[in-house]
Formats: C-alpha cells, structure tokens, sequence
C-alpha cells in the first residue's frame, strides 16, 4: 500500500504528493520543518515539537494556515492512515507558492505537508561500538544571519558539514560557531562526561533547543547526573571521558573518537549507557 501524505489538508497518495516549483521552499529554502518520532503507536513530545516549529514559523514572519491543535491532529491522522507504530515524521511548513524574486509577500498562503515513513539514521552496530566524528571546517550560521535556534528548510550550512564528513569516512561533524566553541553537529546535539559529569552548549552558542536534548537533560537530573549548560570547545571534547549526540532520528549514539584521538577508553560509556536505557524506558512508557 502506498504511503499517504498530508498535504495542505488532504491525505493523498506517496507519488500525488507534489508541490510547486514555484513553491518558496524549494526555490528559497524559506520555511520551517519538525521531525517527530512515533513509539509504540504514541507520538513523542509532540506538543513540544508542534511548540517548536510554531516558534520557528513566528521567528520568520511565517504564518502556518492551521492552529497547532489542527496541525497536531493532523500528524497523528497520517499516523494512522500509514497504519504505523513505530516511525518518523517529518512535518514541513513552505511559504507556498510565489513568484520568481524572493519576496514572501508574493506568496499568498503557506503550504504545509506531513510524511510518516520509516527512518534508519544508522546501523544498530554504531549504537554498540559508538562513532568517529570529526570537526567541520564549516562555521555555524551567525545567529544574526540564519538563526540556529530556528529549525529552517535551509540547511545547506549543515549539507556542507556533512559533506566534509563523508569525505572524511566518518557519520558526522562537529560544527564550531565563529568564536570557535563547539554548537552541535550536523544534525544531533552533543554532549560531553567527564568525572562523573554532563555538560552540552547551551543555545546561545548556537545549538538548537532539541526535543530529545531536553528528554536527556530531565532524565539526568532524575538519575542524580550533575549537568550543567556551558561553554563547550575542541579541548573538552578531546579530553572528555564519554562523548554522544541526541537527536530526533538518531535518539542517542555515543561518539568515542573525534579527530582521530580515542574518547576515554574508546568504549561506550557507562553514563552514557545508562542514559541511552533511560531514554528507551521514557519512549515505552509515555
């Protein structure tokens, strides 16, 4: 059966799902996105990603054509139409269709479609074994430029790192913001152990505000982990004892070398461990 896509209010078919190519999404990257993660039939946080990508629609004057409430109705809708239990969505606002010229004032309404499907960011091996990262020469956006914070259609930023990444043999990088200190990587948000402690960069240096970062930083203070948000930069990570990133897709995949130099004993953590079971609890348990 072919997968159903919500698109601007109906359900239609996987391959009738189409927009515009004078949609301003693709021709600008101009809209907002959220991917969301379904466990056992229930969507995960999804008041705080529907908050989200609302936060992110408003911080680009765009204005989303559903009320959240709609919009989280309809996610659950295409949900259940794909007859899912366990997947990903990946929910797109575009300011729709305009003319050529960016100026969104051209688009009368914004467009928005909902794809539920199946995502594999990597091989159940890595989350055993852990992965090499390395540190993309790629800066992140200025938050006066495109703002991090906002999750955008635009992620060639991203693209780039990630582009260096795989030329590098390794699942993903390490991106600096333009003081230098650590922000996230291309698509997860980190975090560093040592004696005992957690720490990850805090927003303002770039990092986005994750779903997934949020769930681990509540279950470390229900496990008693010290944690604390702070300034992050390549010696900590070089120096760190556990070292993983957290993201919607990727949930939480341990690092154990970064630039080619070994992260403690070069074996998955224990810290690490107990919050990865952790966070396996909270998504069967919600």
């Amino acid at each position: 059966m072919p997968l159903k896509i919500w698109l601007d209010g109906k359900l239609v078919d996987q391959s009738e799902a189409k927009i515009s190519v004078y949609d301003h999404g693709l021709l600008y990257g101009d809209g907002v996105f959220e991917g969301i993660r379904v466990y056992a039939g229930r969507v995960f946080k999804n008041a705080e990603h529907v908050r989200r990508l609302y936060d992110s629609a408003k911080a680009i004057r765009l204005t989303i054509p559903l009320t959240p409430e709609e919009l989280s109705a309809a996610i659950v809708q295409t949900v259940r139409a794909n007859d899912l239990t366990d997947c990903y969505i990946r929910a797109v606002v575009t300011r729709g269709f305009g003319t050529l010229g960016i100026d969104p004032a051209r688009c009368p309404k914004a467009s928005v479609f909902i794809i539920a499907d199946h995502i594999s960011v990597y091989p159940p091996e890595m989350y055993e074994r852990g992965i090499p990262v390395i540190t993309s020469s790629i800066t992140r956006n200025h938050p006066n430029a495109t703002p991090p914070r906002v999750k955008s259609l635009n992620y060639l930023n991203n693209v780039l790192a990630k582009i260096e990444a795989n030329d590098a043999g390794v699942p993903e990088a390490v991106m600096l913001n333009h003081l230098g200190n650590v922000c996230e990587c291309t698509a997860d948000n980190i975090f560093v152990c040592r004696d005992g402690k957690m720490t990850t960069p805090p927003a303002s240096e770039g990092a986005l505000e994750g779903i997934t970062r949020g769930a681990i930083i509540e279950l470390s203070q229900k496990l008693s982990i010290p944690f604390a948000e702070r300034i992050v930069q390549r010696l900590d990570l070089y120096t760190a004892d556990e070292i993983f990133l957290t993201g919607t897709g990727a949930e939480v995949m341990p690092v154990t070398k970064v630039d080619g130099r070994v992260i403690g004993t070069g074996d998955v953590g224990p810290l690490t461990r107990r919050l990865r079971e952790a966070f396996y609890r909270l998504v069967r348990e919600i």
